[in-house]
């Protein structure tokens, strides 16, 4: 299927790895030009040769800024003044008891996690509007719906992305502009990868047996009851900035396994 992305100009950050990395792949697989975003330079570069590598004729660059930070968006906008399809997936997350989270910490999650995509889409929404075109993803998680416990300041951040996706939808009525967000569940990405190959290290178990032990615990609820892969959920993104997802639009698309028990 041609998703109509040829020749669009795409932004993903923080897409040096994991889901950022597959759906940048994904997007310069259907032709689209895709902007590359890491914080520095040697893992921009990894990231946009990996690309070139494994997709023909790619047309991917790259730019190197942090976008925990207004300087940041303020590089990309400069370096690239015009996109059509924004994926806002940059975000960190670490497990903390909440007693034990900082102010500092509460700032740096918003700081990272929401405001970047807020100060991206604030820019490149007006483009988007005198060309009556193009695609706001926010990658948030099923955390938004369901607040982890352990990390409920990443939890927060998560809500505050579909709330965010929603509004700016609101103000898209009639075009051909939309504004959504992907909901991930648990995802085999770097830092999610590194984490849970960290604990079975320390518990003296193999990674196998460290994630049947997650999702019978933690996510008991899971349907698919394993991580899913990156491109698992870079199908949806990719698929969610196209032009035949004209008629989704403020909608909260899960791709979370079928950890939230719902059916809406």
């Amino acid at each position: 299927m041609d998703l109509g992305l040829r020749g669009k100009r795409a932004l993903v950050t923080g897409s040096t790895a994991g889901i950022g990395l597959a759906a940048a792949r994904m997007l310069a697989a259907e032709g689209a030009e895709v902007v590359i975003n890491g914080r520095t330079e040697e893992r921009v570069r990894a990231a946009v040769a990996s690309i070139t590598e494994q997709v023909p004729g790619a047309q991917v660059r790259g730019i190197a800024a942090d976008m925990g930070t207004a300087e940041g968006a303020a590089q990309i906008v400069r370096e690239e003044p015009e996109i059509d399809v924004l994926v806002n997936n940059v975000g960190i997350f670490a497990p903390a008891a909440f007693e034990a989270i900082p102010d500092a910490d509460w700032m740096r999650f918003f700081e990272v996690n929401v405001m970047s995509g807020v100060r991206l889409s604030r820019a490149y929404l007006p483009g988007m509007r005198a060309r009556d075109w193009g695609r706001i993803v926010f990658i948030s998680s099923e955390s938004a719906v369901q607040i982890p416990s352990e990390m409920i300041h990443y939890g927060m951040t998560k809500t505050a992305q579909v709330a965010v996706a929603r509004g700016i939808a609101e103000t898209t009525s009639g075009t051909g502009i939309t504004a959504n967000s992907v909901l991930p569940g648990p995802t085999d990405s770097e830092g999610v990868g590194t984490f849970v190959a960290d604990l079975a290290k320390e518990r003296g178990i193999s990674f196998e047996e460290m994630e049947r032990e997650f999702f019978a615990s933690a996510r008991p609820s899971s349907l698919l009851q394993r991580f899913a892969t990156p491109d698992e959920v870079a199908a949806m993104i990719v698929y969610t900035c196209s032009q035949q997802a004209s008629a989704t639009n403020g909608a909260a698309l899960r791709v979370d396994g079928g950890v939230i028990r719902a059916i809406l």
